[in-house]
């Protein structure tokens, strides 16, 4: 039984560098520009669904990765402008963004799931081949963005974007575009989701347009575990990142886990979402708690 669980651990590995990429684009929103974006359950899907009917229709991977990186970007694109121009509160652009991108998607497809017949296909990545060769594939993929997004955050205009989601008002008074900066963010973090959901539906052999919904709780659940892990250790962004990728990985351990055991699967994200609110709650019951003793303390000093 042990030797079965410990087969099943490329698989997860794989899928959780897969996610870990998603989280990454998620890290963009949520940690650097401090917006709460719920375009990715949609735009993860969209990259999925273009890459897998250009695939369909011929193209190479390469550029099949590229347009979907594109089509992942286009819906960020349509919330930043929400957001900005239109005054919308970012979570709501987010769902409505989400809300138009189901059906265009569905339009994509021509129907709810598409299968890609992996073995008429040379993919990069695949449940049908070696796990270690879909491995290598992802590593270098993770290696290489991972690379670009450390050297562009360290660039003028990088450093600008970091400083729209440290503090707004202040990198207004700089004559920063925080409005531009937002949606350049947006558009750019749903570039990676997409590239995430082409890499996912490539693995997993085809697109389904519900594969998108709550993963949202998957990329927090990975941003979450891998600050954990990484926080302590190195505050190097790159170093961040890694973790981010990381976070997944352990996610998808304790999911294929918890699979192997027999819990029942439609339960999963409902434990998903519990994790992540524990861990989002922690800091201010933490705050709260030590702050009430603290006042406590000095009272009967």
């Amino acid at each position: 039984m042990f030797l079965n669980w410990l087969g099943t651990l490329p698989g997860a590995a794989a899928q959780g560098i897969i996610w870990g990429i998603m989280a990454i684009g998620v890290y963009i929103t949520y940690k650097i520009l401090d917006i709460a974006d719920l375009t990715v359950d949609g735009s993860i899907c969209t990259g999925g669904a273009t890459f897998t009917m250009l695939l369909l229709a011929g193209l190479p991977i390469p550029l099949c990765l590229l347009i979907a990186f594109l089509a992942g970007t286009l819906c960020g694109l349509i919330t930043g402008i929400f957001h900005t121009f239109l005054g919308i509160p970012a979570i709501l652009a987010g769902i409505l963004t989400q809300l138009i991108l189901w059906s265009v998607n569905l339009k994509i497809m021509g129907r709810s799931n598409v299968a890609i017949p992996g073995r008429n296909f040379d993919l990069w990545v695949s449940a049908l081949l070696p796990s270690w060769q879909s491995l290598l594939v992802l590593i270098a993929i993770i290696a290489v963005l991972i690379a670009i997004l450390y050297w562009f955050f360290g660039t003028e205009f990088g450093t600008s974007l970091r400083a729209t989601g440290n503090n707004l008002n202040m990198s207004r008074a700089q004559g920063i575009n925080t409005d531009w900066t937002k949606i350049f963010g947006l558009a750019f973090s749903n570039g990676v989701v997409g590239l995430a959901g082409a890499l996912l539906f490539q693995y997993q052999g085809g697109s389904d347009v519900k594969k998108g919904q709550g993963a949202i709780v998957i990329g927090l659940a990975a941003i979450i575990i891998g600050d954990a892990i990484v926080s302590k250790i190195s505050q190097n962004f790159a170093v961040r990142l890694l973790g981010v990728v990381l976070g997944g990985i352990i996610y998808f351990f304790v999911y294929q886990t918890v699979i192997f055991l027999g819990f029942d699967s439609d339960l999963l994200k409902m434990l998903s979402a519990i994790v992540v609110a524990i861990f989002l709650g922690l800091p201010y019951l933490k705050k709260k708690y030590f702050a009430s003793k603290k006042r406590e303390g000095k009272r009967n000093a």
